[in-house]
C-alpha cells in the first residue's frame, strides 16, 4: 500500500473517531481538541489527525478558537432551530412519497427497527440513536429519492447533537417510541396525510424537549 493510501486511510480512521466522540458528547461543546492527544489516543500520527479536523471543520462540527485551537462547536438555538425546520421540510416529502411507494418488505424493516427501539428503552441512547438513524432514514431510502435521502443523511449528525439533549428529558425515549409507532402505523395504512401530522407532531414534541433541556 502507498503512502498516501496509508495516509488516507488513517486519515478516515481518525476522522470516524473524533466524529464518533462529538456525537456521542464525550467530546462536549466547547473542547480544545489536542492534535497530539487525539493522535495518542487513536494510534494515528499528527498528519491524519489534522486532516480530520479539516473535514469537520467543513462539516461545521468543530470551529477555530482561540491561539489557533480547533473546538468542539457548539450548538447555538439558531442551528437547532434550522435543523428542525430542514427536518420537517425534508422528511414530509419522503413521508408523502414513501406512503405511495415502499413495499412490504421496507415496512417489515421499519417494523423491526421500532421493535429494537422499544425493547432498548433507555439503555443505550446511542444505539437509541442509531436506530433512529434506521428509522427516519429508512423512511427516506423507501421513498426512492436519493438526493433527499443524502440530504437528511447529511443533517443526521446535527439531529444526533439535538437527539442527545432531547432524549435526556425523563420519560422521552418511550415518547419517541410511541410517536415512531404513530408514523409507521400511518405509512402502513398508505394515509398520507395522517403520517404527516405524526410526523409533525414528533418533530415539535422533540424540539419541545430539546428548549425544556436547555432551558435548564
Amino acid at each position: 500500500m502507498s503512502t498516501e493510501a496509508t495516509t488516507g486511510a488513517a486519515s478516515q480512521r481518525a476522522y470516524k473517531a473524533i466524529r464518533a466522540s462529538i456525537l456521542s458528547g464525550k467530546y462536549p461543546a466547547g473542547l480544545a481538541l489536542n492534535e497530539a492527544e487525539l493522535a495518542a489516543a487513536i494510534g494515528v500520527s499528527r498528519t491524519p489527525i489534522r486532516q480530520a479536523l479539516q473535514t469537520l471543520l467543513s462539516e461545521e462540527l468543530v470551529q477555530p478558537g482561540p491561539r489557533r485551537q480547533i473546538v468542539v462547536r457548539p450548538l447555538s438555538a439558531e442551528r437547532r432551530d434550522e435543523v428542525f425546520r430542514l427536518r420537517l421540510a425534508l422528511e414530509e416529502v419522503a413521508v408523502r412519497e414513501a406512503c405511495r411507494t415502499m413495499n412490504e418488505e421496507t415496512l417489515d424493516q421499519l417494523r423491526l427497527t421500532l421493535y429494537k427501539q422499544q425493547r432498548l428503552g433507555d439503555h443505550d441512547v446511542d444505539r437509541f440513536l442509531d436506530l433512529d438513524d434506521d428509522f427516519h432514514l429508512g423512511i427516506a431510502r423507501a421513498a426512492g429519492m436519493p438526493l433527499l435521502e443524502r440530504f437528511l443523511s447529511q443533517l443526521r449528525a446535527f439531529v444526533r447533537l439535538v437527539g442527545h439533549a432531547a432524549l435526556s428529558h425523563p420519560g422521552r425515549v418511550a415518547e419517541v417510541v410511541a410517536e415512531h409507532t404513530q408514523v409507521l402505523e400511518a405509512l402502513e395504512a398508505r394515509d398520507e396525510e395522517a403520517a404527516v401530522a405524526a410526523l409533525r407532531q414528533h418533530l415539535k414534541l422533540t424540539s419541545e424537549s430539546v428548549s425544556t433541556v436547555a432551558e435548564h
